[in-house]
């Protein structure tokens, strides 16, 4: 297995996609050992701590960039009523977390959803992203859900959103220097 060390640059592709009906799924019933906790007007470094502790090993830094660069507009995003952390509790500790954003009217972004590594392969990721989609849809006025995945993310992300129902409607591609070792 190759390594790509930490500052090598790499291409990326991100993936936009849409679910503009309702699924016919409902809410689904979590493992009893998961507990699921709304975080109410929480603090910044709680919601970077899950974008770290589920995003390091794919690369997600962007949060961490605008902390440094604009800490109030974070504070802002992370503090807006419209925009709503889930943790997933196992056991006493965050197994993983969604993020809803209702900013746009019609619209729910699923802005964040992912699982800690020692969470990975325990069965939970489908029923937690089925449960962020039925919550998503729960609010009033919502025509559509969107999301995004890039290539850097979990290799079953992008088919777990298709499986879902989510159509991907774009593609971009970039460029991003690795924070942290890679495998390839």
């Amino acid at each position: 297995m190759k390594i790509l060390p930490a500052g090598t640059e790499v291409p990326f592709t991100i993936t936009y996609l849409e679910m503009t009906q309702r699924p016919d799924f409902g809410m689904p019933q979590l493992d009893g050992d998961i507990r699921l906790d709304r975080a109410i007007d929480p603090p910044v470094w709680y919601f970077l701590s899950l974008y770290d502790a589920v995003g390091r090993e794919y690369e997600w830094q962007d949060r961490f960039e605008q902390a440094e660069r604009d800490p109030a507009a974070l504070q802002a995003f992370v503090r807006d009523p419209d925009v709503v952390i889930w943790t997933a509790i196992r056991n006493g500790w965050p197994a993983g977390f969604f993020m809803l954003d209702w900013r746009q009217p019609g619209v729910c972004d699923l802005a964040y959803f992912g699982l800690v590594p020692q969470a990975v392969g325990t069965g939970l990721g489908r029923p937690l992203l089925e449960t962020a989609i039925a919550t998503g849809w729960e609010r009033t006025g919502v025509e559509k859900m969107s999301v995004n995945t890039c290539t850097l993310d979990h290799p079953s992300a992008l088919p777990l959103y298709q499986k879902m129902g989510f159509k991907p409607v774009e593609r971009e591609e970039r460029r991003r220097v690795l924070v942290y070792d890679r495998k390839a």
